[in-house]
């Protein structure tokens, strides 16, 4: 079989598609931390409520991540963007009609059901055109599709939030994946390539137990790692704009412009880390380096930086290190994928993405709904949000640490193909620590 050195003819432009995909479903996500002031005043939440809305969105957002990761592999990845796209745009009508805390509550519950798949769905699509050794970048790319959709959308969604009313924030946010999904309908394609066998299986219908690919160490370890990350995500997604406007004093208007930094400072750590993972990768450099210590070690970072936001005063300073902090792990979402693809044969991977990203993104079933508890319970608002700010210090620096000692894909490699009596068909680098 002949290794495919390049990227597909028309890659590019599909990598394009995909990003504005991602950019509307986090700009899907977001809206509701970014409204949280005027949602809580208007429908009267207590910060307990509020929590348990933002957690609603990934009530059933792993279990479709899993069931749409199955289907993936069987079922053509334009099929599922195009029908989750026409999902997310319509359950945003019904908050912009109607909004209770019933209805907002059912209807995130349905989106983050359409959403659940999106990412790995994404990138399983996006990996039919890009050979392993070049998935770095795209996969960056269109990992900020996140990043992006908050810096693109959240100064448009505050100017209406500000200005009309947080129900036209949902509304518009549908109509805008109704263009998406008319633009896909119109130029999206699948993509032909199909990698080759993982662990030498000769005829390319290789099949590993996904007990035995799930309880593999580097992927186990890579989700410890992205769910404490995500973790601070979720918090992010739900209480970044309410820490500042109800902890710190801002403005609406301010803290919804403030609300783009982590997510700023998010995107140039992923394009740069995904880069500079995909750049020791194809250097010779081992997995075990380029996509375990290094973005573990990131994560841990983070970690150490989180806990002084509750040692200063300066509320200015409080910003910077909760953006720092929270973000600076961010490579770990780019890896995450590469990894999985890496030790999985291709018709599981879409699967396989699918239950990883579901376990690592169910740190947003608790996370926020957690923080809300925190904050109702605290001697102040600004204390409980801290409280909870440090709490996501120590998981990001406990999950970095499984990262930084148990990612090893060459290892593990090795260890799926002596189960399969087979030899692999990479051995490991030998700059393999």
């Amino acid at each position: 079989m002949t290794v495919q050195d390049r990227p597909l003819k028309g890659a590019w432009g599909i990598t394009a598609l995909v990003f504005l995909f991602m950019l509307i479903n986090f700009a899907d996500k977001v809206v509701v931390g970014l409204a949280a002031k005027p949602i809580m005043e208007e429908l009267k939440l207590t910060p307990d409520q509020f929590g348990l809305l933002g957690s609603s969105f990934f009530f059933l957002f792993a279990v479709a991540g899993v069931v749409g990761g199955f289907l993936a592999n069987r079922v053509q990845t334009r099929h599922m963007l195009f029908g989750m796209a026409i999902i997310w745009s319509l359950v945003q009508f019904p908050i912009m009609m109607s909004a209770t805390f019933q209805t907002l509550l059912v209807c995130r519950i349905l989106l983050g059901a359409g959403e659940g798949p999106a990412g790995p769905v994404a990138v399983h699509a996006l990996y039919k055109w890009f050979p392993d050794s070049l998935r770095g970048v795209p996969t960056a790319i269109v990992a900020q599709g996140s990043a992006l959709g908050v810096i693109v959308a959240v100064p448009a969604l505050n100017f209406i939030i500000v200005n009309y009313s947080w129900h036209w924030a949902f509304g518009a946010l549908g109509i805008v994946g109704l263009l998406w999904a008319g633009l896909w309908l119109i130029f999206g394609r699948e993509g032909t390539l199909v990698d080759p066998p993982v662990h030498g299986a000769a005829d390319g219908g290789e099949h590993v137990s996904y007990r035995h690919l799930l309880s593999c160490p580097s992927i186990v370890a890579a989700c410890c790692a992205a769910f404490a990350s995500y973790w601070g995500l979720a918090l992010g997604l739900t209480w970044f704009t309410a820490y500042l406007v109800d902890g710190l004093g801002y403005s609406q208007t301010m803290g919804g412009n403030l609300f783009i930094l982590p997510w700023l400072f998010g995107m140039t750590v992923v394009l740069t880390g995904g880069w500079y993972s995909q750049r020791l990768k194809k250097s010779g450099v081992s997995s075990r380096i380029s996509r375990g210590i290094f973005p573990a070690a990131t994560v841990i970072l983070g970690g150490c930086i989180l806990p002084f936001i509750a040692v200063t005063t300066d509320p200015g300073i409080k910003v910077a290190l909760l953006v720092i902090g929270s973000a600076i792990g961010s490579t770990i979402y780019v890896v995450t994928p590469m990894i999985v693809s890496e030790l999985t044969p291709h018709g599981q991977r879409a699967a396989m993405l699918a239950i990883v990203t579901s376990i690592y993104t169910s740190a947003g079933v608790i996370a926020p709904w957690a923080m809300g508890r925190i904050i109702q319970e605290a001697t102040s608002r600004q204390a409980g949000y801290e409280h909870g700010f440090v709490i996501l210090g120590g998981l990001l620096i406990v999950g970095g640490l499984i990262g930084l000692l148990f990612i090893r894909p060459e290892a593990d490699k090795q260890r799926l193909a002596a189960r399969l009596g087979a030899v692999p068909t990479a051995t490991p680098s030998p700059l393999r620590p």
